[in-house]
């Protein structure tokens, strides 16, 4: 999934208007498991001006990308750490680690030949799931527009829940973000109409 869509599933789950340090809890979940990616990508793509091509097509796939992905992507050490939220009764880490899993459920779902090690360190198996959110050879034309209708549905919902104007902000912000794709792809090809 798109993390605008993370982000809105994980509050909508896990948010909790009455505690603040609850909700900032469940965006940080919802936020680590792709966090290393837009670090090292985006080092390489906006620093040190690495071809787009190279650094998704090759450095995503190498050894060293990889052994990070497995950490902060682990379905195994996120439970532990869901596990110890329950035992200690933590609130906030319980909505931490939910939401890190909640995404990384999706994610498991909905990635085909770019998935990750969601089992690391049991295993270093990576599941190739026939339908992906992004690639139209496995289903992502039908995925992507649900996932945006359940997206804004969610956000409608968040919406009623938080009153505040910072959190309605932020809720407006990532509607546009998840939504964002769709207006990209029209504009796409209103602009290939013109042309022809």
């Amino acid at each position: 999934m798109n993390t605008p869509a993370h982000l809105i599933f994980g509050l909508a789950a896990f948010g909790r208007a009455d505690f603040p340090k609850v909700t900032a809890a469940a965006l940080a979940g919802a936020m680590i498991p792709d966090l290393s990616l837009y670090l090292i990508a985006g080092t390489h793509l906006f620093v040190l001006g690495t071809d787009p091509q190279v650094v998704f097509g090759q450095m995503y796939f190498s050894d060293a990308w990889q052994s990070i992905f497995r950490v902060d992507n682990s379905i195994v050490l996120w439970g532990i750490g869901l596990a110890l939220a329950l035992a200690t009764r933590s609130v906030w880490a319980f909505a931490l680690c939910g939401a890190a899993l909640l995404h990384l459920s999706l994610d498991f779902l909905l990635h085909h030949d770019d998935g990750r090690a969601h089992f690391w360190p049991i295993s270093n198996w990576i599941f190739q799931s026939p339908v992906s959110y992004w690639d139209r050879d496995h289903h992502a034309g039908l995925v992507g527009p649900i996932e945006i209708g359940v997206s804004i549905a969610f956000c409608a919902l968040l919406w009623r829940r938080f009153v505040g104007l910072r959190m309605r902000v932020l809720i407006v912000i990532l509607a546009l973000l998840e939504a964002a794709p769709v207006f990209v792809w029209l504009f796409i090809f209103a602009r290939d109409q013109t042309v022809v």
